[in-house]
């Protein structure tokens, strides 16, 4: 399991070399509140919605001293707005006030800011601190037990299951190709199997569709390319011409 994980996740490196956080930041308060803001909405939703935020409300001192009802209205298109409202308040205040006006940088101070679980606090130590995480969001449990990693349904357990297949190293990495993967091609209810270039490595293979063209129409584009496009195909997936063959039991 250990070997076919790691290869797994070295496929997908190479699918997507660009992958990253895919909320917009400058700096790890942005981070943390873009991060409880994308709860039930997309990155997309949630990029289009900050600017105005943080235009108004820089710091985490004038995020605190905001009027609820002004936060509301901009915090709107994101949906759940009153509760994010009460949310990102509370956890401005208590940066304002236990923190200096600062991001902690550990788990244990994080988690009790309010609107903030582990898979937000591993979000912001990954890719605002580089302190390594795994981020257990809805894809990347979807994809890990499709993957066979693990059977649990428990988030904690399942941080824990996968991180013991990888070095501490790699899980910030790791979190970042699993969810790229479950947003473009390995879908809740139609995953694109025929088009997905680790196909031969899974045990899932066959759930979703698998004629190739009819796959390649489910595929959701991103920014950094098409998905699935590889830089350098490996040799177990080019034909004889040197053009990247159907994965294995395609077609």
């Amino acid at each position: 399991m250990v070997r076919r994980a790691r290869r797994i996740d070295r496929e997908l490196a190479e699918v997507y070399p660009y992958a990253h956080p895919e909320l917009d930041f400058e700096n790890p308060f942005q981070l943390v509140v873009a991060t409880v803001l994308s709860a039930q909405t997309t990155d997309l939703r949630v990029n289009q919605t900050t600017p105005a935020l943080f235009a108004k409300y820089p710091t985490p001192e004038d995020l605190a001293a905001a009027d609820p009802e002004e936060v509301e209205e901009i915090l709107r298109p994101t949906g759940f707005f009153r509760a994010k409202t009460r949310s990102v308040i509370g956890l401005s205040k208590a940066l304002a006030e236990d923190f200096g006006g600062e991001v902690p940088g550990r788990l244990e101070d994080l988690v009790k800011l309010p609107g903030v679980g582990r898979k937000t606090a591993f979000v912001v130590l990954g890719n605002a601190f580089g302190r390594p995480g795994i981020t257990v969001d809805t894809h990347f449990q979807r994809l890990v037990r499709r993957w066979q990693w693990t059977t649990e349904t428990d988030p904690d357990k399942i941080e824990a299951a996968v991180g013991a297949l990888f070095p501490k190293s790699d899980w910030t990495d790791l979190s970042h190709h699993v969810i790229w993967h479950g947003r473009r091609i390995c879908h809740a209810r139609k995953p694109a199997c025929g088009a997905c270039p680790i196909a031969p490595l899974c045990p899932a293979y066959g759930e979703g569709e698998t004629d190739p063209e009819k796959a390649k129409k489910l595929l959701k584009y991103e920014k950094g390319g098409f998905p699935g496009q590889r830089l350098k195909p490996p040799r177990a997936y080019l034909d004889a011409g040197g053009k990247p063959a159907l994965p294995l039991g395609a077609g």
